[in-house]
């Protein structure tokens, strides 16, 4: 089979959903299928893959949503890319990437499938201060999604956030993978780490892996450590990742007195180093109620590290507590309670790691694997033509590319020259809303 793959995010932006596109496409690869990706241009960036990448037009609004907003609507792109004979379109973002995926069906007819990964309600709330964009973008979500032949959701919660966004149709549960073995690293590797970061012997360690921002339950952490060290239960944190709100966590620490017992990482992008600090660590604080999926949490367990999570959360599903993980309620007091309890030894978190490794692992290939299967039944459908006709047009994006311009006046003025340029039809459209 022939799939294209697309998404708003790609490296050198790193981040859950961009990671699983990579894996998408690494292990349809593998398999002996083809794919293409395409994703927005970044300046300077070499796609050196065993697969074709096409990049499309971006203009930078890091400051803004933290990474390049792609201009679907080049004729030549599109062109370029409808000539590949793909069989089905498998979208990973329901903006930019999921406009391309939408045109370009209808230039060759085959099935749009879009995979929800995160909670942009949030990820909305949190880039935009104004009501009337904040509305603007969540109306784009849910028109786009519904606009797709099927849906899929990386975990049932995620399903259901979606449906609360408005979204009425059907969803099909696909998990996403982790691109780590199962096993530790060796001891050695784990001493060096020791010792470059000054972590001490015979305390337990905790990790937090993933993006630095406050949604991630990091102020739970915090203020349940501050409780630990008021009761003078020994222990070190370890903290892998960066982010907008690195600093404010990092000062936030420090006001509280957990300076000497936090270790800042930053982010680490090898993964073998990544796998030494999961086999490093003694137990994952992992307290976000924010994630789908919760991939860090399948990926500590590769290297038999257990997890203390929410109940109920997206990232707990498939957890057993004081099983494969253990389960609190969201706040530091419940934190700090089962971090104080006596019968959380070293020992009983080591064989909750144990059991996760066994019982929640997923690999990327089994969780593509997976994919392609039911890419097959999809491409049935659509040779039947069993999927209805889609609206088949781009008039919300730029909808929402108007409301954006209201706030970002040289945005306005690049992106109306490119669809001037590109678009007949962009004309009536902009003037309807201007």
């Amino acid at each position: 089979m022939n799939i294209c793959l697309t998404n708003d995010t790609f490296p050198p932006t790193i981040d859950g959903v961009a990671n699983a596109v990579m894996n998408y496409a690494q292990e349809i690869y593998a398999g002996g299928n083809s794919c293409t990706v395409a994703v927005p241009y970044y300046p300077g960036v070499k796609d050196e893959y065993p697969f074709p990448v096409v990049r499309f037009d971006s203009y930078d609004t890091t400051g803004l949503i933290g990474y390049r907003l792609g201009n679907p609507l080049r004729p030549d792109v599109l062109l370029d890319l409808s000539r590949n004979n793909f069989d089905l379109i498998h979208t990973h973002c329901p903006f930019a990437s999921m406009v391309l995926s939408r045109e370009l069906r209808g230039m060759i007819r085959k099935p749009v499938i879009f995979t929800y990964h995160t909670k942009y309600d949030v990820e909305i709330k949190r880039a935009v201060q104004n009501d009337l964009l904040q509305k603007a973008a969540a109306d784009l979500l849910v028109n786009n999604i519904s606009a797709c032949d099927e849906v899929w959701a990386v975990s049932r919660g995620a399903g259901e956030n979606l449906k609360a966004l408005g979204y009425q149709g059907d969803y099909i549960v696909m998990p996403n993978g982790v691109d780590l073995e199962r096993g530790r690293v060796p001891e050695e590797s784990i001493h060096a780490l020791k010792e470059a970061n000054d972590i001490p012997e015979g305390v337990p360690v905790y990790l937090f892996v993933g993006r630095m921002m406050w949604y991630k339950g990091i102020r739970i952490i915090l203020d349940a450590l501050q409780i630990l060290k008021e009761k003078q239960k020994p222990f070190c944190m370890v903290f892998v990742g960066s982010g907008m709100e690195n600093g404010e966590i990092k000062e936030y620490a420090e006001s509280h007195g957990l300076s000497d017992v936090c270790r800042f990482i930053g982010p680490v992008y090898e993964r073998e180093e990544i796998c030494a600090w999961y086999c490093l660590g003694d137990l994952m604080l992992f307290p976000s109620s924010f994630d789908t999926n919760g991939l860090v949490v399948r990926e500590a367990s590769a290297c038999s590290l257990g997890a203390v999570l929410i109940k109920g959360s997206c990232a707990a599903e498939g957890i057993t507590d004081g099983r494969n993980g253990i389960l609190i309620e969201e706040n530091a007091e419940a934190l700090a309670e089962v971090l104080m309890d006596d019968s959380l030894t070293t020992d009983k978190m080591h064989e909750i790691g144990e059991h996760a490794m066994q019982e929640i692992y997923l690999s990327w290939q089994d969780a593509v694997a997976n994919a392609v299967r039911r890419y097959e039944i999809v491409m049935e459908k659509g040779e039947r033509n069993e999927y209805p006709d889609k609206q088949i047009t781009a008039d919300d994006f730029l909808k929402f590319f108007h409301d954006v311009d209201e706030m970002h006046q040289g945005i306005r003025e690049h992106a109306m020259t490119q669809y001037l340029k590109h678009r007949e039809k962009v004309r009536s459209i902009i003037d309807r809303y201007l």
